[in-house]
């Protein structure tokens, strides 16, 4: 049932982030009281607007633009430095961008292409038939990468380099029917792995089923969001006349509840404005695709697959996955994810010592500080603006 694996997943995120803690209790009377009605709240969410396109066809993609536009390109290629007839891992396939110009100018080289999604898979297939042996897809999470891998004969510590591009797609965002972005009206979904996991709670789900502090909770820890309980309040004031299915209706209902005057008063990298509920929408995705946790066992599966003297490249897009990424290679404890809270800013001679730090006994940075795209490329991809570059040579 949908409300069983909602309530998986709240509780993961509060064993993660001990702020949460004090929500946990609050969270499952909430629960309790919303239990008997769930299967009829789910039930009409499902069949109410928003909805009727949840099974849509994963292999369809749009043909309106180009599907993907790689992200610092010319710096992945530097930093992995693929030799001919190496193994390649792609961790996120996505719409081929890193792995058809690995394909380009590396000769004879394999790469094993992963993702979640299934209509990256459909265009992963594609490119399998034309670079017939060379590419090798794989359909599944992070999480579920070393049984892919053990079940395709590829043995831990044989692996040449891995490419991990972390976030959403351009493909996810520019589908609307994906329910990925605020600028587009869709279902509320959200759902990386589309509609694989039928039972698999959207972000609808979420919305119209959490209880205020619980949803507040999530704003605050996934989205850094600072008016987190206004948001909350808003959502469930509105939930109560109307279920939240569309992507539009729930940024309206964020909007509504600021100001005129600061709806677009926050800015983005290019000085933009950018909407107030942008962070509402990339908590709700990270939490309904529990994107830390993934990103998390995809380093340590990085970690296995990978060669001694192997390259890591890791493209990040926001503050949460950048800390953990970097904290990662350090050699820090991830064992309680709230390590790369930004509210934790630790000594300032614990900063020093992790500044003169060679990394982990694991890993050795290929780069001290973090890679950023130049202005040139932003110009070219703003939606790359935000993305940061971590590289990284196994030991």
């Amino acid at each position: 049932m949908c409300y069983d694996h909602i309530i998986m997943i709240f509780h993961m995120t509060v064993r993660s982030y001990p702020m949460m803690r004090k929500t946990h209790l609050a969270a499952r009377r909430a629960w309790r009281r919303l239990r008997p009605r769930l299967n009829s709240c789910f039930v009409g969410a499902s069949s109410g607007p928003g909805h009727e396109d949840r099974s849509e066809d994963p292999s369809a993609v749009s043909a309106e633009k180009p599907p993907h536009t790689p992200v610092m390109l010319k710096e992945v290629l530097q930093y992995l430095d693929i030799q001919p007839a190496q193994v390649v891992l792609d961790m996120t396939f996505g719409g081929g961008g890193h792995t058809k110009a690995i394909l380009s100018t590396v000769p004879e080289v394999t790469v094993l292409a992963l993702d979640r999604d299934p209509t990256a898979i459909s265009l992963a297939q594609q490119l399998a038939k034309e670079h017939f042996g060379r590419v090798k897809p794989m359909l599944g999470r992070f999480s579920e990468l070393e049984d892919l891998l053990s079940n395709m004969n590829v043995k831990p510590g044989s692996i040449d380099a891995v490419l991990l591009d972390a976030g959403c797609s351009s493909m996810q965002m520019d589908e609307a029917e994906r329910g990925f972005s605020l600028s587009k009206d869709g279902p509320l979904d959200m759902r990386m792995d589309g509609n694989r996991y039928p039972d698999m709670p959207c972000a609808a789900d979420v919305v119209n089923t959490l209880d205020q502090q619980a949803l507040a909770s999530i704003l605050t820890a996934y989205g850094e969001e600072r008016h987190a309980r206004k948001i909350a309040s808003a959502i469930v004031e509105a939930r109560r006349v109307s279920p939240i299915t569309r992507t539009q209706q729930l940024a309206s209902v964020v909007a509504g509840s600021f100001p005129p005057a600061v709806l677009y008063a926050r800015k983005d990298r290019l000085n933009r404005p950018a909407h107030v509920a942008t962070k509402t929408f990339q908590a709700l995705r990270i939490f309904v695709n529990d994107e830390l946790n993934e990103l998390h066992a995809g380093l340590c599966a990085a970690q296995t697959l990978l060669k001694p003297s192997g390259r890591l490249c890791v493209i990040t897009f926001h503050s949460l996955e950048d800390r953990l990424v970097k904290r990662f290679l350090r050699g820090d404890d991830l064992s309680n994810l709230d390590h790369f809270s930004q509210r934790k800013q630790g000594t300032k001679k614990e900063n020093l010592s992790h500044e003169k730090s060679d990394g982990s006994v694991y890993w050795l940075p290929l780069r001290r500080k973090v890679i950023t795209p130049e202005k040139d490329d932003v110009k070219e991809n703003p939606r790359g603006r935000s993305s940061k570059l971590r590289a990284a040579l196994r030991r």
